[in-house]
């Protein structure tokens, strides 16, 4: 990184000075996960509210800009280089953040899990691209797609078949993947490779599900993720397209049986905390979603 894209101006969209996010945002939030020193929300849209005052910054802000699935976060005097790109970006030496996020798949986060023999599985779908592809089987070969649902399901069989990979997919979101490889069926968990368990969590769509990897990394999909707003586990309410109290029956079946430490939703923020910590937390949300009822669909209710 640069000092090219530390200016002094104050960001302004009209005159092109400078970082600035534009009209198109859809306040999907990953803006925020990934620059939170610089970009906040603001009238339910991301704004870049200064401009980087550090290298570290405008990294963050490099970082959100390649992630950004509308491509809203821009620079008005200096154009992104690929030597700028950081993805995958790596969370630990287990899990890569892909960036790249879709306009297929609502700006969806997807993750690269590395296993065994210097293979890797991908958890949902960046946006398609050869060039991605490459990186992402940079570090290994890519044995499986995992989807934790219908929503960011958009990519999975072309991103399968270039890795030679295995596609997979919940029976009740089958339609969104009709050729998917493996059909996970039922609400039993499923080990699905050394160390990876798919727990089926209808809820959010009927065919959701989790992947559980080594009792420390939870790939939540969009059944419940970190808020920075409250500080603990939240489950998107309103926006939950099956049916609330299938998830709470969900949440109260397989909550006793997980630990983890970090989890790694689709949208929403991540957050490692300590397994215990985390097991509580929990607890008391599958407590908390049995008390909640059936709304309307509301994107803008979302407590990020």
């Amino acid at each position: 990184m640069t000092n090219d894209l530390l200016p002094d101006t104050a960001p302004d969209e009209e005159t092109g000075e400078g970082w600035y996010v534009d009209a198109r945002c859809t306040n999907c939030d990953v803006a925020r996960q990934l620059a939170p020193d610089v970009i906040i929300e603001s009238n339910g849209r991301a704004e870049v509210t200064r401009q980087p005052r550090n290298d570290a910054e405008a990294r963050q802000l490099a970082a959100a800009a390649f992630a950004c699935h509308t491509r809203s976060i821009r620079h008005g005097a200096r154009p992104l280089t690929p030597d700028l790109d950081p993805f995958p970006l790596a969370l630990d030496d287990t899990v890569q953040l892909c960036g790249h996020n879709s306009r297929q798949t609502a700006g969806a986060n997807a993750f690269l899990l590395r296993r065994g023999a210097g293979t890797t599985m991908m958890i949902d779908t960046p946006r398609w691209s050869e060039q991605l592809a490459a990186r992402y089987e940079a570090s290994g070969p890519v044995t499986d797609v995992l989807l934790t649902h219908r929503d960011h399901a958009a990519h999975g069989r072309r991103y399968a078949d270039r890795f030679g990979a295995r596609l997979w997919i919940h029976e009740g979101d089958l339609d969104a993947a009709p050729d998917a490889d493996r059909v996970l069926r039922g609400t039993d968990p499923v080990e699905i490779g050394p160390g990876v368990t798919a727990y089926p969590l209808p809820g959010h769509t009927r065919g959701s599900v989790l992947y559980l990897a080594d009792e420390r990394y939870c790939f939540s999909g969009d059944s419940f993720y970190w808020s920075r707003t409250t500080g603990d586990l939240e489950v998107a309410a309103s926006v939950t397209w099956y049916s609330i109290v299938e998830l709470a029956a969900s949440l109260a079946r397989t909550a006793p049986e997980l630990r983890f430490e970090w989890v790694l939703p689709g949208h929403g923020d991540r957050k490692r905390l300590p397994a215990a910590d985390m097991a509580r937390r929990l607890t008391r949300l599958a407590a908390r979603t049995a008390q909640l009822r059936p709304q309307p669909v509301d994107f803008t209710a979302v407590r990020w």
